[in-house]
C-alpha cells in the first residue's frame, strides 16, 4: 500500500494524503497525465474509471465516469487551474451528470497534486481543500477517504507495467462507450512539432497518407475556430480490387488551444448523417508526445462499421510516417 499518511485538518478544511512509490517522479507523473494509465487506478477497485477527456494544461479539462458493480455510473470532472510539468498540478474537482456537465447540486473541491523526488523513488502529496466544514463532513461520509485509499492502492501495479504504455507499440484503439473510441499513439517529437505537423498543409501532405500509394492533392486546413477544412486523397495507380481511387473528408474546427487540443467535426465528402466529433489532445510523454484522439460517432453501428474498414491500420501507416519524419 503506497499511502503512508492521511491527515484531516478541520480548522484548515483540508485532507492531506501522502503516498510513497519506488518509481521515479517522472514515471509517477506520466501515470497521472496519461488517460490510459490514470483510468486504471483513479476509481476505487469496485468502481473503475474511464476517462473520455484528459487535458493536462492550464485551462484544460478532464471528464471521466466510474462504473459500479451493477453497471451504474458516477461521473466527475477536473478543471486544471495550474500545471508545472512533472512536478505539480492543481484542479477543481467536481461531480457531473449523465450529460457530462457539472452537477451543481453537489460540492466541488480544490485539489493539489505535488510530485517529489525521494531517496527511494518518489512521493505524491495530495491536498483536498473543502469549501466548508459541512462540505468536508458530507464528502467524508460519502466515503471519499476510503475511495482514495482504494484507488491509490492500485497505482503500484500501473507503475510497474512499462510495456503497455511504451513508445513503439503503434496505434492502439480503446472503446470508451457504444459511440466513442480513443486512438492513442506515442510520436517521437515535441508537442509543438506534432501540433505543427497537424496544422501545416505542407507537412500534412507528407505524412497523413495512410498506406503507401496514396497522395493528398487537396489539403485545406482550418486556421480559426469556425473555419472549415477539406482533405482529399487519391491512389497513384489503378485500384486492383475495384475500391475507390479517391475519397475525402471535410469538417469544421470547433475548439483550438495550441499546442494541446483541437476539436473538429468530420464527415465523408458528399455524405450526410455520418458526422463524427474528433477531439485531439497532445501531452508531453518522456521526451516524446502522447497523441490521443477521441472520436464520437452518431451511433454504435457506424463506430463498428468504421473500425471494420481497417481505419486503425491506415492511421498507423500515417503516424509511423510522422514518427519517422519528426525523429
Amino acid at each position: 500500500m503506497p499511502i503512508t499518511s492521511v491527515e484531516k485538518d478541520l480548522d484548515a478544511l483540508t485532507m492531506t494524503v501522502i503516498a510513497d512509490f519506488d518509481a521515479t517522479r517522472e514515471r509517477l507523473w506520466e501515470a497521472y497525465s496519461d488517460p490510459r494509465q490514470i483510468e486504471r487506478f483513479w476509481g476505487p477497485v469496485e468502481w473503475p474509471a474511464t476517462f473520455t477527456r484528459h487535458d493536462v494544461f492550464v485551462g484544460g479539462r478532464s471528464a471521466y465516469f466510474m462504473t459500479g458493480p451493477e453497471g451504474e455510473h458516477s461521473a466527475g470532472f477536473w478543471e486544471f487551474l495550474a500545471v508545472d510539468e512533472g512536478k505539480f498540478f492543481e484542479v477543481r474537482d467536481g461531480f457531473a451528470g449523465a450529460d457530462g456537465e457539472e452537477n451543481t447540486a453537489m460540492p466541488s473541491m480544490r485539489m493539489t497534486f505535488s510530485f517529489e523526488d525521494t531517496s527511494s523513488g518518489s512521493r505524491l502529496v495530495t491536498i483536498t481543500h473543502f469549501g466548508s466544514l459541512e462540505q468536508l463532513e458530507q464528502l467524508l461520509d460519502m466515503g471519499m477517504e476510503e475511495g482514495m485509499t482504494s484507488a491509490m492502492g492500485q497505482i503500484d501495479r500501473v507503475l510497474a507495467d512499462l510495456e503497455s504504455f511504451a513508445a513503439g507499440r503503434g496505434t492502439e484503439p480503446q472503446i470508451l462507450s457504444d459511440t466513442q473510441v480513443r486512438i492513442s499513439r506515442i510520436i517521437r517529437g515535441t508537442v509543438e512539432q506534432v501540433w505543427q505537423a497537424h496544422h501545416d498543409p505542407a507537412l500534412l501532405q507528407q505524412w497523413m497518407l495512410g498506406p503507401d500509394g496514396w497522395t493528398m492533392p487537396v489539403c485545406e486546413v482550418a486556421t480559426e475556430v469556425g473555419g472549415v477544412y477539406r482533405y482529399e486523397w487519391e491512389l497513384e495507380n489503378e485500384s486492383v480490387d475495384g475500391s475507390p481511387r479517391q475519397f475525402g473528408f471535410e469538417g469544421e474546427l470547433l475548439e483550438s488551444d495550441r499546442p494541446h487540443r483541437a476539436v473538429t467535426t468530420e464527415r465523408p465528402i458528399g455524405s450526410a448523417g455520418l458526422d463524427t466529433t474528433n477531439e485531439l489532445t497532445l501531452t508531453p510523454h518522456d521526451g516524446s508526445t502522447l497523441l490521443n484522439l477521441v472520436i464520437t460517432f452518431p451511433n454504435s453501428e457506424l463506430l463498428d462499421t468504421v473500425l471494420d474498414t481497417g481505419m486503425v491500420g491506415g492511421m498507423e501507416s500515417g503516424y509511423a510516417r510522422l514518427d519517422r519524419m519528426l525523429a
